[in-house]
């Protein structure tokens, strides 16, 4: 029996990444400069998001609703092919509980149809690169539920280690106090963050300046990727290219990466890390 994967627009993709992997995604909602809009994912539109954040503006974002799930999901359960949710982390968001909410609905309307929601417990290219890997398992034949079981089984090894570039947009942000953030901007203290395993940002430790904080994260991949498949890997970035490919030439060179996804990281995440936020995400032994 067919299935179709339906994830939100917190993995990060671009609408062609959507339809080269044949998944269906629900827009989360950003406000900002005075206007709603569903989560947008055009590198231009990220871009000129991030140069706003620079001159001061804020923005904040809302989860996806339950109609908005059931909209994308009900069009494939009439078409007599099953659903599985591949839903952006509880721990940062009500997006999941709103897609457990209406699968119980639609379970109702259509009895004979499959749907199963998984919490990733993860967020911008980590939930990405989960998707994909859901995907290739897809197209080698696995049934959605054994799919389902395999996400929740290896969804705890999807690694996401940040660092974040500007300290004044945690203090805007109200993560940070405003003299944590004017000390740690005069000693160019640069923080580390993980995803935990209950699906929430913590910072975990802190370094001195950029070169060492992108060397610190790169580090990662090879004290925890050994053994697993992590002949793809992805990169987020908040609108620093540059670093991005600083980050992406030491994965290959030290550790052998081959295939790397970089892209932005949305205004979903990079409304409350800012510009200059830099992610890698891979498989690895915990996170």
């Amino acid at each position: 029996m067919s299935y179709q994967i339906i994830t939100d627009s917190s993995c990060d993709f671009t609408d062609q990444q959507y339809r080269e992997l044949d998944v269906t995604y629900v827009p989360l909602t950003l406000l900002y400069n005075g206007e709603e809009q569903p989560n947008f994912n055009d590198p231009a539109a990220v871009k000129a998001f991030y140069d706003l954040m620079r001159t001061g503006v804020m923005a904040t974002t809302a989860a996806a609703n339950p109609d908005s799930w059931a909209a994308a999901m009900e069009p494939v359960l009439e078409s007599g092919r099953d659903v599985l949710v591949l839903a952006f982390s509880s721990g940062l968001s009500t997006t999941c509980q709103s897609a457990c909410i209406a699968a119980e609905t639609l379970r109702e309307k259509y009895p004979q149809r499959t749907i199963r929601v998984v919490d990733t417990l993860c967020a911008a290219l980590g939930q990405g690169l989960l998707v994909w890997h859901a995907c290739q398992k897809r197209g080698s034949g696995m049934s959605l539920e054994e799919l389902a079981d395999w996400v929740e089984e290896n969804k705890l090894h999807l690694c996401h280690w940040v660092t974040v570039d500007d300290l004044n947009q945690l203090k805007r942000g109200g993560r940070i106090s405003a003299t944590t953030a004017l000390v740690g901007t005069m000693m160019n203290i640069k923080p580390i963050i993980i995803m935990d395993n209950e699906g929430r940002l913590q910072s975990c430790a802190k370094v001195r300046g950029r070169k060492a904080a992108i060397e610190y994260i790169a580090a990662k991949l090879g004290q925890f990727g050994g053994g697993f498949d992590n002949d793809t890997i992805a990169i987020g970035h908040g609108d620093c290219p540059e670093d991005a490919e600083t980050l992406a030439r030491l994965l290959r060179e030290k550790y052998g990466a081959k295939n790397i996804i970089t892209g932005y990281v949305g205004p979903v995440i990079g409304a409350h890390t800012g510009p200059g936020v830099l992610v890698v995400f891979f498989l690895g032994e915990h996170r």
